[in-house]
């Protein structure tokens, strides 16, 4: 029997090979403040009674996203959109783009564009006597995404 083919460990993404540019109103910040960022879609499942069976099925319905993150607590940019809502309730969308790429993994790069992103809230101000650094949690919501750069699929898979 032949032996299964695995994955090189080079292949592995780097966790600190990626980059995150954020898109608000049409200007375009590289947002290197991030420390880890994560996004995800959730899908909606309705039951579907289904007539012969005793048990119900499962149809999607609909999907939401959502995206967290920890920062360095050293902009104001996310800042300015919560106390905009506050002054005129404006609340802005904006977009973010985040690009892995370990040019030594042979997976290549994938890029994926969150589209009509809002955050749910922020730190206003904080300080830490003890702390080495300060940072803040960022989350919120996205309303569509692209992916227009995939990774290759390895050999094997």
């Amino acid at each position: 029997m032949a032996a299964a083919k695995t994955m090189n460990a080079r292949d592995a993404v780097s966790g600190a090979l990626a980059e995150c540019y954020v898109t608000i109103a049409g200007k375009r910040y590289r947002f290197m403040q991030l420390i880890n960022f994560q996004s995800g879609v959730t899908k909606e499942k309705s039951e579907v009674p289904i007539l012969g069976r005793t048990g119900k099925g499962h149809k999607s319905s609909n999907w939401k996203g959502s995206f967290k993150g920890l920062a360095h607590y050293n902009q104001s940019v996310l800042r300015q959109l919560l106390l905009d809502y506050k002054n005129n309730g404006e609340d802005l969308y904006f977009d973010i783009q985040v690009t892995n790429d370990d040019p030594g993994s042979a997976v290549g790069r994938q890029t994926i564009v969150h589209k009509g992103c809002n955050i749910n809230g922020g730190t206003l101000a904080r300080f830490d006597a003890n702390a080495d650094f300060l940072d803040e949690t960022i989350e919120g919501t996205f309303d569509d995404w692209e992916m227009p750069e995939k990774f290759r699929l390895l050999e094997g898979m």
